[in-house]
């Protein structure tokens, strides 16, 4: 799934947000979305949700605008990973990912072999099947945080938007949720915090002040320089011949 936006502006009361935001994504793309807090990140994507409207400009999935998909149309192309989405806590894991199925039942349609395939297999590529029976409130935070991933998959779109996943997560758990977007074969756009995450995605959007200012390949954006003027920290890039480049925090 193709996303295009053009000249992307939007305001609450008096205070602008977002400021002529153009950008694209093509299909089977990973794109890092980052930038300081503050920025405009969840702003854009809540946008590209169609959870907010914009007060002018265009987005588009393949070519078709966002507000002229039906909200159950849209949910059949685009899942959303929020930071900490809220779920009941007596509802079970497996139940929890069963809601991602709920665009795909039509009125008066009992619930499938079809739509239990996708929360097996969604729970099995999570590496949670064998929680399936626990309920959510004794859940660790990174359990929590897979099964909403696992939530977005058996949602089955071609398109998933993620804002910052990792966020709030012990070092474990976010090696766990990275390496599983790493393996997710679909068109995913994900706000990112830590800036070595972002080196493990295709692209990386960087924004600033409601703004884009700079996208384009982790190896040809990201420099100690870049670093300084988005985020106004001086970092030094590690280079080794056996691991990925690093990026240690100054200051």
């Amino acid at each position: 799934m193709n996303l295009a936006i053009s000249n992307l502006h939007y305001q609450l009361g008096k205070k602008t947000l977002l400021q002529d935001v153009s950008l694209t994504m093509k299909k089977g793309e990973r794109v890092a979305l980052i930038g300081p807090n503050g920025c405009g990140k969840s702003t854009l994507l809540r946008l590209i949700c169609g959870l907010n409207k914009a007060t002018s400009g265009y987005i588009a999935l393949d070519n078709i605008a966002v507000q002229h998909y039906p909200r159950r149309a849209l949910a059949q192309q685009l899942s959303f990973v929020q930071q900490k989405a809220t779920t009941e806590e007596l509802v079970k894991a497996e139940n929890a990912v069963a809601l991602g199925r709920t665009p795909w039942i039509k009125a008066f349609e009992r619930w499938s072999i079809v739509h239990q395939s996708h929360v097996d297999q969604a729970l099995e590529k999570v590496s949670m099947t064998h929680k399936r029976d626990q309920h959510w409130h004794t859940l660790s935070g990174g359990e929590q945080q897979r099964l909403h991933i696992a939530r977005a998959l058996a949602q089955d779109t071609p398109f998933i938007v993620m804002d910052e996943p990792t966020n709030h997560l012990d070092i474990k758990q976010q090696m766990v949720v990275l390496s599983l977007i790493e393996n997710i074969q679909r068109t995913m756009l994900v706000a990112v915090h830590d800036l070595n995450h972002a080196l493990r995605f295709d692209r990386i959007i960087a924004m600033k002040e409601g703004r884009v200012i700079a996208q384009g390949k982790p190896a040809e954006l990201i420099s100690e320089a870049f670093i300084l003027d988005v985020f106004d920290v001086h970092s030094r890039i590690i280079h080794s011949p056996d691991h990925p480049p690093h990026i240690q925090l100054l200051n």
